[in-house]
């Protein structure tokens, strides 16, 4: 039971920590903050978090999971690239659009400095398999151009983030005919030809 409350606890806490940062942002998020939104003392944080750094690293992690999950959500290995491209671009699309705050969040955590960067992105390496492993045999196979993954990532996947988050607020509006030609365009962005 004991067991129980600690791992309810500190999911309160990272569920308040990932609120707070997605209406307000890290700047000004404090220990404090985070104790009060999750209905906790202060102190109880650090029973769970050595630091507000790893708090945060916890709260990135959570969020960059839940994303590889859905980016990667009906994603066939054995389908010809092109199929897998489309099925990832119009999962970020999906998430994009019903979820800013989720993806509000990761460019945020992107942007946030932190002591073990080097080892949180070797963990989200390791959830975005499927994204790694679609841009490392499109390389091999002389599909796509021999550009670093992130660049890859960049062109295509962060493309449709902002172009679904701009559709999300109203800035337009893309039809399926439009969608399909975004899709096409940012394929064609990172092809050889």
């Amino acid at each position: 039971m004991a067991n129980n409350t600690n791992v309810d606890k500190q999911q309160q806490i990272l569920d308040a920590a990932e609120k707070l940062i997605a209406e307000t942002g890290f700047h000004g998020l404090s220990m404090h903050k985070v104790a009060k939104q999750a209905g906790v003392a202060a102190g109880t944080i650090y029973c769970y978090f050595s630091d507000k750094e790893d708090l945060l690293n916890e709260v990135r992690l959570r969020v960059a999971q839940r994303i590889a999950t859905a980016v990667q959500a009906d994603v066939d290995d054995s389908e010809p690239l092109k199929v897998r491209y489309r099925t990832m671009w119009l999962n970020i699309w999906n998430l994009a659009a019903s979820n800013i705050n989720a993806l509000s969040n990761r460019v945020q955590y992107e942007s946030l400095p932190c002591s073990s960067e080097i080892s949180i992105r070797l963990l989200e390496k390791k959830m975005f398999f499927k994204v790694d492993r679609l841009f490392e045999e499109g390389k091999e196979q002389g599909v796509f151009k021999p550009l670093a993954n992130e660049v890859l990532s960049g062109l295509t996947f962060e493309a449709c983030v902002a172009l679904a988050r701009k559709h999300a607020l109203g800035f337009y509006h893309l039809d399926d005919e439009a969608l399909e030609a975004a899709i096409d365009a940012s394929w064609d962005a990172i092809i050889n030809h």
